[in-house]
């Protein structure tokens, strides 16, 4: 079975977004900066950690403010943020209609890790949003984090690792890579 993995392109003081996160600015204010490196000035290395990403994709865990902000119309289609790659949403309240790639689990996120996990197979999960990633952590299930550190001081938004409380978490870094966009692509191991 794959592993169960947050990858997130964060500003060097600790930022994936930018402040007032919503519909109209999904990445808030100024955090488009922080996808920068998926863009027209990727090198051969950001293209090659993204399509790494890509090919391991078996399914996405998320948030349902992440869902409600970027499904539709101006945001995923109807698909989610990997296209047709299977999506479920932790949620206290389903929608009434969703796109077919997207399961809503209410029951927290040891059961939403177990559904993907079954989806995915040998694939990973891929954990989207500091939310669901800090749950994911806190309750022992992430296997790795993903940090794409660009190279900017964003000031304000949402932190990765802001609410994760409790003991320390110790982490084996397995992989730098130091592409020739400014981003360096770290990987790291949750040691259990």
């Amino acid at each position: 079975m794959g592993n169960v993995a947050s990858a997130m392109s964060m500003s060097l003081d600790g930022f994936v977004t930018g402040p007032n996160v919503g519909r109209k600015y999904p990445l808030g204010e100024g955090g488009e900066i922080l996808h920068d490196w998926l863009g027209p000035t990727a090198t051969s290395a950001d293209r090659a950690v993204l399509q790494e990403m890509v090919d391991g994709a078996g399914a996405i865990l998320m948030g349902r403010r992440s869902y409600d902000i970027c499904v539709g119309e101006g945001g995923w289609g109807d698909g989610g943020p990997a296209g047709d790659v299977p999506c479920f949403v932790l949620t206290h309240e389903p929608p009434a209609e969703a796109p077919k790639v997207f399961t809503f689990v209410t029951d927290g996120i040891e059961s939403a890790v177990k559904q993907a996990k079954a989806v995915a197979g040998d694939g990973t999960v891929g954990v989207h949003g500091a939310t669901a990633a800090q749950q994911a952590l806190a309750a022992g299930l992430l296997d790795e984090i993903h940090v794409h550190l660009v190279p900017v001081l964003l000031g304000n938004g949402v932190r990765l690792f802001d609410l994760l409380g409790g003991a320390p978490v110790n982490l084996n870094r397995n992989r730098v890579i130091e592409a020739g966009s400014g981003v360096t692509h770290l990987r790291f191991e949750v040691v259990r």
